[in-house]
């Protein structure tokens, strides 16, 4: 067992950061690394990794060095540690060589606290002799899982940080993420040796955040309702699958009053970087983005975050929806599928250049990702199970347990479904099949004369998209399987047989209407997901609000650098008069209290 962390480190939580306690594993994995010694950190977002290698590269003699994938954000690490009275910088290509020599003739001088840099960077042989001049305290390898070929994030440059172990053995090395399943965190340990290191692996549960599924039937329109019911005045990411939707859905976003941005890779980085300083800096800003945004997102307030694709892995999935709630308050990951998304995905893992063993790797993780979608039990379960933790039978925050799963018999309409795939020579895709059931009249149906086939006709009992409800179950059970390489027809699997001949139950979950569905705020339990502030605090929390807006204005950093909404509930609530009382604050250190006290102190004077 380490020692518990040194006064040192008790005093930086409390005096620079502003927190009472450690959380978590957070002493544990800190005095470690005061200790010298390597760490693996997984850590759900939001649980404090960051003060895990910030405190012991504090303590510790010598600068710490982060390595982080994403240039777009270091300004902002360092904008935030700036607030906190710390000398922090960041070497990338967007500075200058003056800069660069003066950051460089710093860190010789022995005068910066830490160092953000990206992982190519690093590996160059310049920036290996200059550090290789300096006394480092420790290494933290941030985003780590984007040193895995089998993750989501995969980036080429981790590759090459295995150089650390054997450039610096002595420095510690931290390796910190929020998502990993057991095959990528083997890798985490190979790829950067850190086979003695010690582990720490945290819960994954994100209680504050509100899981809700559903199926699409007019995108734009489920959208827009979705955030209009739920989040009207909140920060949200929309993640899509391809540009062009990006495009497309920021555009009708803007056209229903909201202020969303778009983000992906065909823009210019000129634009990219307004748009993200935007969304961190502004409110009610809604960045409408591929999955090329929001490694890294410090942004604490960000209330919803929506996929209106289905990504193609539970690990992807938890990463981008746990970029909402990083403060602990609620909010919504909203996401709706079609069997299209399937279909699609499946195409793409089909033109992968990967090998066979690697396209069977991310088949498996696209059919885990389809049964998160399809449970009728509680999502929560299904998904930390995933990450092997353990999880009670019902969380009592995601749709599922909010409004339970109706379900009905559907053998006898699989057995239709079914035999109508074999009946046309499992040549054609679930339109097609559809058309066949309904008794359509079309060109298609004529052509190849499948008005003659004993199942034309038969299905007329449910509707279209009931079928298609129908059709895409089958699939994530398994009973039938898309073939993207003859135009997304469907084939029977072995595992049909028992159901074809009568002698297997099926019970299907009954897809509800968005419109009745999608707004769960009658329930008591959903409630919680809009941050509570009563009517008489009203004019209180939106003063204290505005405080927060102008002193984030006159020193250039989002108004959550300043202070978080977390922060301001809590001033709202126990209402400090004074200096000592405002200290007792959560997020509340001496140089924040020295910089923004008087400001706040006089607006809650006036309430007093």
């Amino acid at each position: 067992m380490p020692n518990p962390p040194n006064n040192h480190a008790l005093s930086l939580l409390k005096n620079t950061f502003g927190y009472s306690d450690f959380r978590g594993q957070q002493a544990d994995i800190i005095s470690q690394a005061i200790d010298g010694q390597d760490v693996l950190v997984l850590m759900p977002t939001g649980g404090g990794k960051s003060l895990c290698y910030q405190i012991p590269a504090l303590v510790r003699n010598g600068v710490g060095v982060v390595i982080s994938p994403l240039i777009a954000l270091m300004q902002d690490q360092v904008d935030a540690l700036a607030q906190l009275g710390l000398n922090a910088r960041f070497l990338n290509s967007t500075l200058t060589r003056a800069e660069v020599n003066d950051i460089e003739q710093q860190l010789m001088n022995g005068n910066i606290d830490l160092l953000y840099i990206a992982p190519e960077r690093l590996i160059q042989q310049r920036t290996l002799s200059l550090l290789s001049q300096l006394q480092i305290s420790l290494f933290a390898i941030d985003e780590a899982h984007c040193v895995s070929q089998w993750g989501h994030d995969f980036r080429s440059d981790y590759l090459q940080l295995s150089i650390l172990a054997q450039q610096f053995p002595q420095v510690p090395r931290m390796a910190l993420t929020a998502t990993a399943d057991e095959r990528t965190k083997q890798e985490i340990i190979e790829r950067l040796q850190l086979q003695q290191a010690k582990k720490y692996i945290s819960g994954f549960d994100r209680p504050n955040i509100q899981y809700r599924i559903s199926q699409k039937y007019n995108v734009k329109k489920q959208l827009v309702n979705f955030i209009k019911k739920n989040h009207e005045n909140d920060s949200g990411i929309v993640y899509c699958l391809s540009r062009k939707r990006v495009d497309s859905f920021a555009q009708h976003l803007s056209q229903h009053g909201f202020t969303a941005l778009a983000y992906h890779a065909g823009l210019s980085s000129e634009i990219r970087a307004q748009h993200q300083k935007r969304f961190l800096r502004e409110d009610k800003i809604i960045i409408v983005a591929t999955i090329a945004f929001g490694m890294g997102i410090d942004k604490p307030d960000v209330r919803f975050v929506a996929h209106i694709d289905l990504p193609k892995s539970i690990e992807a999935y938890y990463q981008e929806t746990g970029r909402a709630g990083r403060d602990g308050l609620p909010s919504t990951a909203w996401m709706i599928y079609g069997m299209q998304d399937v279909v699609f995905l499946s195409q793409m893992m089909q033109e992968s250049k990967g090998n066979e063993q690697f396209k069977r790797a991310e088949r498996s993780k696209l059919d885990a990702m389809l049964a998160l979608c399809e449970v009728t039990g509680c999502r929560r379960k299904v998904l930390l199970n995933y990450f092997n933790e353990q999880a009670s039978e019902h969380c009592g925050n995601c749709d599922n347990c909010i409004t339970p799963v109706a379900t009905w018999d559907g053998a006898i309409a699989a057995q239709k479904a079914l035999s109508t795939v074999y009946r046309s020579d499992q040549r054609f895709g679930v339109m097609h099949l559809i058309d066949i059931l309904l008794g359509s009249n079309n060109q298609k149906i004529k052509q190849f004369g499948h008005q003659n086939l004993s199942t034309y006709g038969i299905g007329k009992e449910l509707d279209a998209n009931t079928w298609r409800s129908v059709f895409r179950q089958l699939v994530v059970r398994g009973f039938l399987l898309v073939d993207v390489d003859n135009y997304g027809a469907v084939k029977l699997t072995e595992s049909c047989r028992l159901l074809l001949q009568g002698k297997q139950e099926l019970l299907l979950r009954r897809d509800v209407a968005e419109s009745m569905s999608s707004n769960l705020q009658g329930n008591k339990k959903s409630k919680k997901q809009k941050i509570a502030i009563e009517e008489v605090d009203m004019p209180l929390w939106l003063k204290l609000k505005a405080c927060r807006k102008r002193l984030a204005d006159e020193n250039n950093v989002p108004a959550f650098v300043i202070f978080s909404d977390a922060t301001l509930q809590e001033m709202l609530i126990h209402q400090p008069c004074n200096e000592e009382q405002m200290l007792a604050i959560t997020g509340i250190g001496l140089v924040k209290l020295e910089r923004f006290g008087a400001d706040f102190l006089a607006v809650l004077t006036q309430f007093h």
